[in-house]
C-alpha cells in the first residue's frame, strides 16, 4: 500500500513539474548558439547597416544577435582577438560597457580621428592612423585579448587619452573619452 502510494506521489510531482516547465516557457524564444563562418564580417555588416537585424551586441566574449522574429542566436567570439567600440565625444556622451551595434549612437558620426594605440609592453598596434568613425560615432576595432593598452586619440586639435584593457570581464562599448 505504501509503495502504490508513493508510485502515485511520485508521479504526480512529474506531473505538475512538467507543467510548471512547460508553462513558464510558453512563447519565449530560445537562444542559439551558432559558428559565424567570419565572425568579425558579420560584425562589420551590422554595424555599417549592411546587416539589418532587430538588435545585436556584443560583449567580451559573445555576439548576440536577435532577428525580426525575436529569435536570438549568440556567437563565440574568437579567443585571441578583443572588439572595442570607441565614440570620443566633445559635449554628449552615454554611459556603457556592452555595445549595441545596432543602438548606441556617438555623438561624432563619420569624423576622422588620428589614433594611437600601445600596449603595457611598449608595443605600437597603431601612430597615428587615421580612422573614420561610422554613423552611429564609433570606431570599431579588433585588439589581442588579455592586454592593458594606451589609447590616445586626436581630432580637430583636441586629445582624448585613457588606459583600457582586454579581458574576459571588460567592457566593448568605449564612451568615457572626451576631447578636450
Amino acid at each position: 500500500m505504501k509503495k502504490s502510494l508513493w508510485i502515485i506521489a511520485s508521479v504526480a510531482l512529474v506531473i505538475v513539474l512538467g507543467t510548471y516547465l512547460i508553462a513558464n516557457t510558453a512563447g519565449q524564444k530560445k537562444t542559439e548558439r551558432a559558428d559565424a563562418p567570419d565572425i568579425r564580417k558579420l560584425v562589420e555588416d551590422i554595424s555599417t547597416g549592411r546587416e539589418t537585424p532587430q538588435s545585436a551586441s556584443i560583449s567580451a566574449t559573445t555576439l548576440t544577435v536577435t532577428d525580426a522574429g525575436n529569435q536570438k542566436t549568440s556567437y563565440d567570439l574568437p579567443e585571441d582577438e578583443f572588439f572595442l567600440s570607441i565614440a570620443p565625444y566633445v559635449d554628449q556622451t552615454h554611459p556603457c560597457e556592452i555595445h549595441s551595434l545596432t543602438g548606441c549612437q556617438g555623438e561624432m558620426a563619420n569624423e576622422p580621428f588620428r589614433v594611437t594605440l600601445h600596449d603595457s609592453e611598449g608595443n605600437t598596434l597603431m601612430k597615428d592612423e587615421v580612422l573614420k568613425s561610422g554613423a552611429n560615432g564609433f570606431m570599431d576595432l579588433w585588439v589581442p585579448r588579455d592586454r592593458t593598452y594606451s589609447v590616445r586619440i586626436v581630432h580637430g586639435g583636441k586629445v582624448a587619452e585613457t588606459q583600457l584593457s582586454t579581458y574576459k570581464t571588460d567592457q566593448t562599448c568605449i564612451t568615457t573619452m572626451q576631447l578636450i
